[in-house]
């Protein structure tokens, strides 16, 4: 029997998300949305799209909660968008009430289900959804630093002048402007970065990649990333499903970890067959502690503001 993932949200990056489920034949799909004819059009199209791709997925596209049931995977990326010269922060009250409503849904539809959260606010968000959704940490993480560093081992990479393969990166902290991609811990074939890019180039990176999604926006005009953002989530659903043990960076509740505690923060985890199995504390210095304490601070004033630290 194979898997089934739905997707809530049949925007770009939900989307975009089923074509690359479909794609990888990772699982069934349900693509859900509020708006009549969006999802069910996009899922026909995407399903007259698998004899060529030579693919065996069944994408079902509803406005029904109840063809839901039972989901081994739900990825929300319901929300409205960011438009240019809008924050994460705006977002925050509409997407609030519209993660409420959709997380109640998802699981009384699908108790056992794990939550894969990529609406903005991101951390925000995942809160939400954690704080609504009644299921354990394990079972509710936010798609982030795997978006982050990928935006960072790319500019790496063109740095460089190296393939991309050959870059890993890591990103704490909340997905924003506050985010903390660790350079030392970044390397090139094995090789530290910061041996390799002079402190005030790699310093313009990774200002840059904070400002990533900010500056997808500003090209686009009318609407924000969704290429990226839901290859991040799905790499997230195929550790889960193939229950591969993937140390990503997510969000994740943390419990004392890092000297944070009751706040979803992005740090390095292990994604299995439970969802989240283990998070990887590393050591900071000094520097990198205060810039994490500064993101779970500015992620703690969110969710104060909509009623969820």
């Amino acid at each position: 029997m194979r898997k089934k993932v739905t997707i809530v949200g049949a925007g770009n990056v939900g989307a975009t998300a089923a074509h690359w489920i479909a794609a990888k034949e990772l699982a069934d799909v349900v693509l859900i949305d509020v708006i009549e004819g969006v999802p069910q059009g996009k899922a026909l199209d995407l399903s007259q799209a698998m004899p060529i791709e030579k693919r065996d997925c069944s994408i079902v596209g509803t406005n029904d909660y109840a063809d839901t049931a039972n989901s081994d995977i739900v990825v929300i990326t319901a929300g409205i968008a960011r438009k240019p010269g809008m924050s994460r922060d705006d977002l925050l009250n509409t997407n609030f009430k519209i993660m409420s409503e959709v997380v109640e849904k998802v699981v009384k539809a699908s108790p056992n289900t794990i939550l894969i959260i990529v609406s903005n606010p991101l951390d925000a968000m995942a809160q939400t959804a954690f704080k609504k959704a009644g299921l354990p940490r394990e079972r509710v993480i936010g798609m982030a630093g795997v978006l982050d560093s990928a935006r960072f081992r790319t500019f790496i990479a063109e740095e460089l002048k190296v393939s991309v393969e050959n870059v890993t990166a890591f990103v704490l902290g909340g997905h924003g402007d506050t985010m903390v991609p660790l350079s030392r811990y970044s390397t090139m074939a094995g090789i530290p970065i910061t041996e390799l890019i002079e402190p005030t180039r790699l310093k313009e990176l990774e200002t840059r990649t904070a400002n990533g999604g900010a500056e997808i926006v500003k090209h686009l005009k009318t609407g924000s990333a969704y290429y990226a953002p839901s290859a991040a989530a799905v790499e997230m659903v195929e550790a889960i499903l193939k229950d591969k043990k993937k140390i990503l960076p997510c969000a994740a509740y943390l419990q004392g970890e890092y000297g944070i505690s009751g706040l979803y923060v992005g740090v390095p985890c292990k994604l299995g067959a439970k969802g989240l199995e283990q998070i990887i504390e590393i050591k900071l210095t000094a520097e990198e502690q205060t810039a994490l304490n500064k993101s779970a601070e500015a992620v703690r004033e969110l969710c104060t503001v909509i009623g969820v630290a």
